[in-house]
């Protein structure tokens, strides 16, 4: 198939790709198999009249197995100021722009948030094109709680940041997932082991949809000491840490203890105040029943 042809094959038989309306269209890439693609994402990358991509050989890897022959715009990191305003033009005139990232769905730890910014406040439309994501693959294959989570994305990798940044975190009530390098993971085990909990559940996803693709649950602790004694760590990975155990609500008889001790050194009003804090009760509450244990 030439340049130009707007097609795609799977498996040997061709198929014409129609031309997409003008405006960005951000395409989810496989994340490692590259069966994972979707047949709306290949007749987007096939007939987009712009296919911009991070890596020109990584998305060509893509586009060979799939018949698609294109001509590649680059954009990334380190030529965004430069590639930016090229794509915003073309977008200008009402071209079609597809951006892919290297894997998974562009945005996501990637440079496309910036350029998809100017889009639309440039008031010219934006249409994702969903498929892959190492974060929801992750998720799910954790066993962990679904029902809320929260995408963190890369910790620092200084140990104070890192630590900082995971006490923010530490009270969320909800999933947590972090991508790490596989050379800092035994770090960030620790760190998590020692702010988050050594015995919170968590698991360790690495090299989802891939030949080596492997899971490791346990709590953190155990995680910690399960890659202290791996010789060496490869791979991409995902970090998903469940949310913190929740405690069941002080009881009467609780305040009473919190609000007895208190009182022996304590006015009532100080004394329901503090307990307040501590319990999460109401202070109005508090302090009627600080004065029935007072008298």
């Amino acid at each position: 198939m030439a340049e130009g042809e707007r097609s795609f094959a799977i498996r040997g038989q061709a198929f014409a790709a129609a031309k997409p309306e003008g405006g960005l269209y951000l395409v989810a890439t496989p994340i490692g198999n590259l069966a994972d693609v979707t047949l709306r994402a290949l007749e987007v990358c096939a007939g987009a009249d712009i296919l911009a991509c991070e890596d020109t050989r990584v998305t060509h890897v893509l586009l060979e197995r799939y018949a698609i022959r294109r001509r590649l715009t680059p954009y990334h990191e380190h030529n965004a100021g430069e590639a930016g305003p090229a794509l915003v033009a073309a977008l200008e005139e009402g071209r079609s722009v597809a951006l892919v990232s290297d894997a998974g769905t562009p945005l996501v730890s990637d440079p496309g948030f910036r350029l998809v910014g100017e889009v639309i406040e440039r008031g010219m439309p934006v249409y994702p094109i969903p498929g892959a994501s190492a974060v929801l693959a992750a998720l799910v294959a954790s066993g962990l709680p679904s029902d809320a989570f929260l995408f963190a994305g890369f910790l620092p990798g200084k140990e104070m940041a890192r630590r900082a940044r995971l006490e923010e975190l530490r009270r969320v009530p909800a999933t947590l997932l972090f991508f790490e390098a596989p050379h800092r993971i035994r770090d960030a085990l620790a760190d998590m082991a020692a702010v988050l909990g050594s015995e919170r559940p968590a698991a360790v996803c690495r090299e989802l949809t891939k030949a080596f693709e492997t899971s490791y649950r346990g709590s953190l602790g155990d995680l910690e000491k399960t890659f202290e004694a791996m010789d060496r760590v490869r791979g991409e990975i995902v970090v998903v840490v469940a949310p913190p155990a929740t405690q069941a609500p002080p009881t009467e008889a609780d305040a009473d203890a919190i609000l007895a001790g208190l009182l022996a050194e304590m006015k009532p009003a100080d004394a329901a105040r503090e307990a307040a804090k501590l319990t999460g009760l109401n202070r109005r509450d508090l302090y009627k029943r600080a004065l029935e244990l007072k008298s």
